[in-house]
């Protein structure tokens, strides 16, 4: 037996890593399993390439609780290792196993999926253990070695009588770590963090029914039998190549990564890059609603099937955050504890490469069922609305599939509207008018009107709407968008004739008097126009400039400073060719008057959704006062 001191440039790390080094206790058992995958997938490469003499065989993990002896074992059939190799690898913490094997093997090993520092991911153990042994044997034909540490610089290494090839972990948990000889705790955190790694790990055993032969009896009993409880799929979806699975197994594994989704997904993006870094993943479109808070956090990211975070901020761009799915690259930087991003340039290529990959797959499904493709639009446009204001590289190729509906449910690329528009709704000036509804419910009235002029409107209802319509404006000189309930329609798109008012000045003068002494002015801005008689008396709108700039400034970014508490303002448009507009000019009785004037403006109000509460219930009141 020798003992010694552990080689380290701190007289006691452990207290370091215990308080420092990771921020997360529970993730020792993450970096123990990882180890023990590398020391299995090691093995399994020195045998591909005839250097170990030795069969690979079809090995497991094994983690097991004994929870009287207060202790838990990482059990693993892997490449072991030699007196020697635990005195370097365990001892110096300075070097690290998977490190040389790497470069030893760089050319060979490249795919071998060795996850890495094994020196500091091994001494996380001791955040949880007040002791830890390794028991361990080589795939060479040497003795075997017992490694103990009690959580000191002191440790102690004699021979073993292990027989069989690999290594064991056996952790003494400490006091305050015993909820790790729990049984749920540990599957949860295999669970988490090892779902997917790629080797076999067995957790207890369960029973299982065999099936019922077909010979048999009547009073045949189902038999079970008593076998591994293998906690991961070692070959999940995003390992396979796209060509190799079906929508079938996309959608399966779906449910894999989330259980309690019930929703299918719309459709996914298979990533699958190897220069100039490695990449692999599936990223799903579910479901959108219109909140984009509320879906962030979905996407996992592995390094080599080792589960690190749900944080990918920087690595996929932001706007594809509210997907779900997962990344996995052993080239994304990590700290030592795999719990934080690091800057690297490798982390823009990877951003940059995931933005082009999803523009090119979502103009592939434009392009091959464009009916299906429209269907789907409601749901994913969102996504892709912020990722035309978010990504400039989306925006580029976003005129390739990003789609325009209208309130009539048809569908337009950025190019197509031109040319459907251009004729009917271009102004006296040159310019492209695009009339859109926000709410095809309160401002129904205000689109029934612009159709009945022939008028295409489109329906754009996203919290970002007002952003992307001001990018649009910016890029696409003489074309403008202005919501349909922003003035009276021939003022929204002038063209040469104009309307002759029935009422001479003086009167028009008189009525915007009469009209503005009882009409709240706070609120509303009167202004006279002649239109067509059937038209509308009295209309209310909210001046396109002002009502944007007030929204971008409540979703955030973009607007004037401070809009977003600015009062409501709205214009009150009365045609003053209207038998309304005469009827109250003509009316010499005041509190006549003053009730035509307060009907006809809460008749507009409820065409804008304007009218609530106490003055609702006036208004319904004096209404059935007039029909009695």
């Amino acid at each position: 037996m020798s003992t010694g001191k552990i080689n380290v440039s701190v007289e006691n790390i452990f207290p370091l890593i215990k308080k420092f080094l990771y921020n997360d206790h529970e993730i020792f058992l993450r970096e123990l399993v990882s180890n023990a995958t590398d020391a299995t997938l090691k093995l399994k490469h020195l045998t591909s390439i005839g250097e170990a003499k030795v069969e690979y065989g079809n090995p497991i993990i094994e983690v097991k609780i004994d929870k009287e002896g207060k202790k838990l074992h990482i059990i693993d059939q892997g490449l072991g290792m030699t007196s020697d190799e635990v005195e370097k690898y365990i001892n110096q913490v300075a070097f690290s196993g998977a490190e040389e094997f790497l470069e030893k093997y760089k050319d060979s090993a490249k795919d071998s999926g060795i996850i890495g520092h094994f020196g500091l991911g091994f001494y996380s153990a001791f955040m949880v253990a007040e002791k830890v042994e390794i028991i361990t044997k080589s795939y060479k034909d040497e003795p075997a070695a017992h490694w103990t540490c009690d959580g000191s610089p002191e440790f102690t290494l004699e021979a073993s009588d292990k027989t069989n090839r690999g290594s064991e972990i056996i952790l003494h948990i400490a006091e305050d770590s015993l909820e790790f000889l729990e049984e749920y705790k540990i599957k949860e955190l295999l669970t988490k963090y090892n779902k997917f790694m790629p080797v076999s790990i067995k957790f207890g055993t369960k029973k299982e029914t065999l099936p019922k032969p077909e010979d048999a009896a009547d009073d045949y009993v189902a038999q079970e039998i008593e076998v591994d409880n293998i906690i991961n799929n070692p070959n999940p979806a995003w390992t396979k190549q796209p060509v190799d699975l079906t929508d079938e197994d996309y959608k399966k594994f779906y449910h894999e990564l989330y259980p309690m989704q019930f929703e299918e997904p719309l459709f996914n993006i298979h990533l699958n890059v190897d220069y100039p870094f490695n990449l692999t993943g599936i990223l799903y479109f579910p479901k959108m609603s219109n909140d984009m808070q509320l879906q962030k956090d979905k996407i996992q990211m592995y390094q080599n099937q080792v589960f690190v975070t749900d944080n990918v901020e920087g690595i996929v761009p932001d706007f594809l955050g509210m997907l779900k799915g997962v990344i996995d690259s052993p080239d994304i930087p990590l700290n030592v504890s795999r719990s934080g991003l690091q800057a690297d340039s490798n982390v823009k290529k990877i951003s940059n490469y995931i933005t082009r990959k999803v523009a090119d797959k979502l103009k592939a499904l434009f392009t091959e069922n464009r009916e299906d493709f429209e269907k789907k639009w409601n749901d994913i446009k969102i996504v892709l609305e912020y990722g035309m204001l978010s990504e400039p590289k989306f925006y580029e190729k976003s005129a390739d599939f990003v789609l325009y509906p209208t309130v009539d449910d048809k569908y337009y690329t950025l190019a197509e509207l031109k040319d459907a528009l251009t004729e009917n709704q271009t102004d006296k000036n040159g310019k492209l008018v695009v009339l859109y509804s926000s709410n095809k419910d309160t401002q129904h009235g205000y689109v029934e009107i612009a159709k009945e002029k022939g008028y295409e409107v489109l329906f754009l209802d996203s919290p970002i709407v007002s952003h992307l319509i001001q990018k649009l404006e910016g890029d696409n000189q003489n074309m403008t968008f202005v919501r349909v309930d922003s003035d009276h329609i021939d003022k929204l798109i002038q063209k040469e004739e104009t309307q002759i008012s029935k009422l001479s000045e003086e009167e028009q003068g008189n009525l915007k008097t009469v009209l503005e002494e009882i009409v709240p002015k706070t609120t509303y801005s009167v202004q006279l126009e002649p239109m067509d008689s059937n038209a509308a008396p009295f209309m209310i709108t909210q001046p396109e400039f002002m009502r944007r700039m007030k929204e971008m400034s409540q979703s955030g970014g973009g607007g004037m400073f401070g809009m977003g508490n600015f009062p409501e303002m709205y214009n009150l448009v009365v045609n003053s060719n209207s038998d309304l507009a005469s009827t109250i000019l003509n009316t010499s009785d005041k509190s006549v008057q003053e009730g035509l004037v307060k009907q006809a403006l809460d008749l507009a109000k409820i065409s804008q959704g304007l009218l609530k509460g106490e003055e609702l219930t006036a208004f319904i009141k004096r209404s059935f006062e007039l029909i009695k």
